[in-house]
């Protein structure tokens, strides 16, 4: 009897359970602050909140999240729920002319709403998460493919036990395809059904090319025989992300592998604005810290304050970035990248940059627009010009502005790179954060950031 994946059906219901719980906390705490939600009044506004969570839920289960979700897409998945239920809260009591006559309902109302779902659907996922790495709720899955698509695709269900997959090897089309010594590899397509049967598989994952059409629709056809879910894999490199959107021309289909979520104006005009008002901010606190850096800048040694040097922004443009100086005046610093350490560097400069203090000057790119808080680091000409050279897709990171701080960064991928894979990895979560925008991604990496920066980072010197 299959036992390792019968809880999974149960994970809607729990997601609507606790939705359901912060929906009427939300409404009880909301009643405690207005007294003329009383009587029938108060029967008919709490039926009709918990009616309007009904779209929700069904929007919830319509659209089930992945496995492999992130926490900054769980909150604009709340998000969207509350301006769901809003639209049928208010629509509703239009209908019933039964309005709440005091404001602060609806404030306190939609502001707990707003903090506690995502909390909810967070910490639910944390425990599903947990329950998976306990060896429960899994899905046997196997891949038919023995290419580097496939085995990065093997990598990813088993990046973390919480995902609950268990890849039980791959299948090759023929025999001619199996790789000489690869253990993982259990035989030909000709094996596959009986494999199915005797391990009850739940999941196949087609990673060989779609063109050969013969084989695919032949593991199709087991799939359906024996009750098991296909998924088809497209054969793309490692820097086409999950974000990758599909489209059709007529009845072919088109893969946008570089979608850009900052392409729309609203989207570009909440984060133009997000950085006007933090660097607004950062700039009128400087003084604080400017003050006292200055002063110890010229004391350590002779040289200006601040140290400026062009580097390649949006869409490849040069522009002039600014930082604290951290190292004695010297004629390679637009040539040669600093390293650990380096006699360049002060003693004053070795702390600023530990701190990443040297960076603060950056705000004023970000308020004149050249550069954004969040997004790839700039990097020096050289650099640009020698890497653009050897790294597939190093220009795409410039399709957005550079950011004081990134994906890469809070990935462990900063400071000196000293081996190529260090900036192919680089490019790569540069990459990522450009097809994966969202507002929420930002937060959460400008408070990693803060946190890595008071704990102190290895790579910064």
């Amino acid at each position: 009897m299959n036992r390792k994946g019968k809880y999974g059906k149960y994970l809607s219901y729990i997601e609507a359970g606790a939705g359901f719980l912060i929906v009427n906390l939300a409404f009880a705490v909301a009643c405690l602050f207005d007294t003329d939600i009383v009587g029938f009044r108060w029967k008919v506004t709490w039926l009709v909140v918990n009616v309007s969570y009904l779209p929700v839920v069904m929007m919830f289960s319509r659209i089930p999240m992945p496995r492999s979700i992130h926490v900054d897409c769980v909150v604009i998945r709340s998000v969207e729920g509350v301006g769901l239920h809003a639209l049928f809260f208010f629509a509703l009591l239009t209908f019933l002319d039964s309005w709440v006559h005091n404001d602060s309902f609806y404030l306190w109302f939609y502001g707990l709403m707003l903090a506690l779902l995502p909390c909810g659907l967070v910490a639910t996922r944390m425990l599903v998460k947990r329950f998976r790495r306990k060896g429960r709720n899994y899905s046997n899955t196997v891949i038919v493919g023995t290419g580097e698509t496939a085995h990065r695709l093997r990598a990813e269900m088993l990046a973390d036990a919480g995902y609950g997959y268990k890849c039980l090897g791959f299948f090759a089309v023929s025999r001619d395809m199996i790789p000489p010594g690869e253990p993982m590899c259990l035989g030909t397509i000709d094996d596959l059904e009986e494999f199915i049967v005797k391990n009850d598989v739940n999941e196949i994952y087609y990673a060989e090319p779609g063109e050969r059409y013969a084989p695919m629709k032949r593991v199709m056809r087991i799939a359906e025989d024996h009750v098991v879910r296909f998924f088809y894999v497209p054969l793309l490199n490692a820097y086409v992300s999950r974000a990758a959107q599909l489209s059709n021309i007529g009845q072919v289909s088109v893969l946008d592998i570089h979608p850009d979520p900052l392409s729309g104006w609203m989207a570009r005009t909440v984060k133009r604005t997000f950085d006007i008002v933090f660097s607004s901010v950062a700039l009128l606190c400087s003084p604080v810290v400017f003050i006292p850096v200055a002063i110890a800048i010229k004391l350590s040694s002779p040289g200006p304050v601040f140290f400026r040097q062009k580097r390649t922004g949006y869409k490849g443009q040069e522009f002039m970035c600014w930082k604290f100086r951290t190292m004695r005046v010297n004629s390679k610093s637009d040539d040669l990248q600093a390293t650990r350490g380096d006699s360049r560097i002060t003693r004053v400069g070795e702390f600023l940059r530990h701190t990443s203090i040297d960076e603060l000057p950056q705000f004023i790119n970000v308020w004149l627009g050249d550069m954004s808080v969040v997004g790839p680091r700039p990097h020096m000409i050289k650099h640009t010009d020698d890497y653009r050279k050897i790294i597939d897709k190093y220009m795409v990171r410039h399709f957005i502005k550079p950011g004081i701080t990134g994906w890469a960064q809070i990935r462990g991928f900063r400071g000196q790179t000293e081996e190529l894979w260090q900036m192919e990895k680089r490019v790569e979560c540069d990459i990522w954060y450009m097809e994966n925008w969202n507002f929420f991604l930002d937060i959460k990496i400008i408070v990693l950031t803060i946190v890595n920066a008071i704990r102190g980072e290895e790579n910064a010197f």
